[in-house]
């Protein structure tokens, strides 16, 4: 069976209520699903998986949540070679931060990119200010993604 792990960064919550909503969408097309909710680089690399999905929120001035930190200064400083990964990204911000919004999926999408990551499709941005409960618009885009992209598996 195809696997798919989801990487969450959260500070309230907020991704982890989307990855487990988006969870059995994967499941129904024909993967084992993981979500980690403590990240490690280890997770990403030494256990390939067939597709990632990161649900991200940013806190602060665009920063990463607290307990995704570790992962991507871990990605920073071993400079692993992603060329095998193929992810989603669903990046939850609040447009009233202005320059900062969606800061920790942007970057992130940067850093996955720097290493050779290959993101299908366009990253979700959802805003805060229009959704109050991001799955409404984190499980249409899943549902739609996993069709445009081919995922769906047998």
């Amino acid at each position: 069976m195809s696997t798919l792990k989801i990487f969450v960064g959260t500070m309230y919550g907020g991704a982890l209520d989307v990855a487990e909503q988006v969870k059995p969408l994967f499941e129904e097309a024909g993967y084992d699903v993981s979500i980690l909710e403590q990240p490690t680089l280890d997770d990403l690399i030494d256990s390939p998986t067939d597709l990632a999905l990161f649900c991200v929120s940013t806190t602060g001035s665009g920063d990463y949540p607290g307990n995704f930190v570790p992962f991507a200064r871990e990605i920073d400083e071993r400079h692993p070679a992603l060329t095998e990964l193929r992810y989603g990204l669903i990046a939850l911000g609040d447009s009233s931060y202005g320059e900062t919004y969606c800061g920790a999926g942007r970057s992130l999408d940067a850093l996955l990119e720097e290493h050779g990551a290959q993101r299908l499709g366009e990253r979700l941005e959802v805003d805060a200010m229009e959704t109050f409960m991001a799955d409404d618009a984190a499980i249409p885009w899943v549902e739609a993604w996993i069709e445009e992209q081919g995922l769906r598996k047998g």
